[in-house]
């Protein structure tokens, strides 16, 4: 990583994403903080900015293909380049729903975001990250996509039957991988992270709020995108980072 480093960060609005923002920006990088509320966009990104970061706000809803192009062009006018994308933009459309109840439409949005979400905000920065003389591409994923986890009887991954969310979460550590091989030739460094258990608007409505701040949820994905060339790419790694949950 350099202080001249650029980094693009979806979901960042609020919560987690913001937190990885501000932890990147306060590292010297030059973030964009992508959103899809414009308004709440800008003011997150005017207050970490405000704060002594180099943050700017880009308009970005992972499930509008026009929008992740306009920002990615605004990054390629901007700075010429994008170091560092973490894919953190996520969602869970089934609180509350018995896995025999999911819907079809259920999955359908849930995986809208993440994970054809992650394939168009990813193939969109590819060209901007070759140009990077380290690139690294982040993904949020969750114990919750480990089927290392879901396969153990008494795991409490199984046993909250979260079908849409794991599902999803599982496809994204499948693309990790794929991604990973593809771009290996690039130098570009793809991996995957389980920030813990934080609090988050996934789980507002929840009794698993977790035990982690979000600060401290946001160090693993952050050590990931501060990685030196060469040192790591198709790893699923926890919220320790020598910890791997198992894919």
């Amino acid at each position: 990583m350099t202080a001249a480093d650029v980094a693009l960060v979806t979901g960042a609005n609020k919560g987690l994403g913001r937190e990885i923002a501000r932890q990147l920006a306060g590292l010297g990088m030059r973030v964009y903080l992508g959103a899809r509320d414009e308004t709440r966009g800008r003011q997150a990104a005017g207050e970490l900015a405000a704060a002594g970061g180099d943050v700017r706000f880009v308009r970005l809803d992972v499930t509008d293909a026009g929008s992740v192009a306009d920002a990615v062009a605004v990054i390629e006018a901007e700075s010429g380049r994008l170091d560092v994308l973490v894919n953190n933009a996520g969602i869970s459309s089934e609180i509350g729903t018995a896995v025999p109840d999911i819907t079809a439409d259920q999955m359908r949005a849930t995986y809208e975001v993440n994970v054809f979400g992650v394939v168009t905000v990813t193939s969109a920065c590819v060209p901007l990250l070759r140009r990077s003389a380290n690139g690294r591409i982040v993904n949020v994923s969750s114990r919750l996509g480990s089927l290392t986890a879901l396969s153990a009887p008494d795991s409490r991954q199984r046993k909250l039957g979260a079908l849409t969310y794991s599902s999803s979460k599982a496809a994204l550590n499948v693309l990790t991988l794929l991604y990973a091989e593809a771009l290996r030739a690039d130098g570009i460094q793809v991996n995957s992270v389980t920030p813990g258990r934080v609090p988050t608007d996934i789980n507002a409505a929840t009794d698993r709020r977790g035990d982690r701040t979000l600060a401290e949820g946001a160090a693993a994905p952050v050590h990931l995108a501060t990685l030196a060339p060469g040192t790591m790419t198709g790893a699923f790694r926890g919220a320790a980072i020598d910890e791997s949950p198992g894919w």
